[in-house]
């Protein structure tokens, strides 16, 4: 496999991070084996965004970033069925937080950064493997720690949810923007945040897997957590839908289906079992081997089903599994953007035209869609590069977006109606072309 090829689903599916399980620096456990990964007696009760538990963070990854305190949290959530379930997310603190910076206006400044580490293992969370796997470097690219930091460094206050929930239900969108929003409620109601009297500003960010996050929380903001008032949401390498990822059985991605089907079927007994019943039960192809998908973080994924037609897991093959009516409503309730609410802050997205992994149409559609009915968006459209490379070329126009809606400039730089589409020219090194 091409170096280029291995390094595409590192981005889509969990970044540029986690190599394989690694030893957790610290005392921290593995969530399956940890009893603080469970919610307490009659959680249910709890408004969604309470905190149910929290700790200081048991790994080393103050060690790693630049932050002055790290702490898990465990709040109540909602599940993709709208269920009471809960989360955890990994809240850092800035050593010298905005607030208390010289020459700015008091306010707070919260990113909730959502890590694209999308896999049906509830034991390759952010929570557990941050300060190692997301902490690993991969040739070329950045860990995702990195990224941590430097926001640390602009005095951000900085939340890693762990969005796929107590199932790592990977791919079901209602979970994840549950998760995410309430992630913000609970790290707006910590001490370190609830204390300051200026208030606090936040923001969402997220990449690829970690856009499907954040797009799903941005649209169901309104009805979900209407109290809630985003200074703005940056979002790249979009997948307004899923299934048109998923239905490629032989691609650069493919190792990441397993882990899709079985994440979205994690909340559906009766779809999993279904799923499951149309498994291969001999040959190299078998219910077995996909079912290790349960136990592997996205590159695990990658090692072990390579470039394997995963049509031929199935009995039936692929595409008769996405036309089964037992489950449809599964993907059509989880799968698809664009359906759930239009978001209501300030968007920045950013693609690039040729993305490998998904089409510029559907993104297109999407973008589209929010336009219409009044959503405040700059997208660009990168006209080189792929997915892997807009993650990177992206990095210092998110920071841009994110430092004008933290420090309040955001009117003085960007367009505050309507929508601005540009197309744009941005390799490694060079500035964006065709700005507005």
């Amino acid at each position: 496999m091409q170096l280029a090829s291995a390094l595409l689903p590192l981005l889509l599916f969990r970044g540029c991070a986690g190599l394989q399980h690694r030893e957790v620096a610290g005392k921290a456990l593995p969530p399956s084996q940890d009893p603080w990964y469970t919610a307490p007696p009659d959680f249910e009760s709890a408004s969604p965004g309470t905190i149910l538990r929290i700790r200081p963070d048991p790994s080393n990854i103050t060690a790693i970033v630049a932050a002055e305190a790290a702490y898990n949290i465990l709040y109540r959530s909602t599940d993709t069925r709208y269920r009471p379930s809960w989360a955890v997310t990994t809240l850092l603190v800035p050593k010298t937080p905005r607030e208390k910076r010289n020459g700015t206006d008091g306010k707070a400044a919260l990113l909730s950064f959502q890590i694209p580490y999308n896999t049906a293992s509830i034991d390759a969370g952010p929570s557990y493997l941050l300060a190692t796997n997301f902490g690993l470097n991969v040739p070329g690219v950045a860990p995702f720690t990195a990224y941590i930091d430097d926001a640390l460094r602009c005095g951000w206050y900085v939340t890693v949810p762990d969005f796929e929930g107590p199932t790592a239900s990977f791919g079901a969108g209602p979970q994840a923007g549950h998760a995410v929003l309430d992630n913000v409620r609970a790290a707006l109601s910590a001490a370190e945040l609830d204390d300051n009297p200026a208030g606090t500003r936040y923001a969402m960010w997220g990449y690829s897997g970690g856009s499907i996050a954040s797009t799903f929380a941005a649209e169901m903001q309104a009805s979900y957590a209407p109290e809630l008032d985003f200074a703005g949401t940056a979002i790249g390498g979009i997948v307004p839908d899923l299934t048109e990822v998923f239905r490629k059985p032989i691609s650069n991605v493919s190792s990441m289906i397993p882990a899709g089907l079985l994440g979205v079927t994690a909340q559906y007994p009766e779809a999993r079992d279904f799923l499951v019943s149309q498994l291969k039960t001999s040959g190299p192809y078998n219910a077995t081997g996909f079912l290790q998908a349960l136990d592997f973080t996205a590159f695990e994924a990658i090692g072990y089903f390579g470039l394997h037609n995963i049509s031929e897991y199935f009995t039936n093959g692929l595409e008769a599994l996405y036309a089964a009516p037992e489950l449809a409503r599964v993907f059509g309730d989880n799968e698809f953007q664009g359906y759930h609410g239009i978001p209501q802050m300030p968007l920045f997205v950013h693609k690039a035209i040729h993305d490998e992994s998904n089409g510029i149409a559907t993104s297109d559609d999407l973008i589209s869609h929010y336009c219409k009915v009044g959503a405040n968006i700059l997208y660009h459209r990168n006209t080189i590069g792929g997915h892997e490379a807009e993650f990177v070329n992206g990095i210092p126009r998110v920071f841009e977006f994110l430092s004008a809606v933290f420090n309040g400039s955001y009117g003085e730089r960007y367009n505050t109606t309507g929508c601005t589409w540009v197309d744009v020219t941005v390799d490694l090194t060079a500035p964006a072309t065709g700005e507005p």
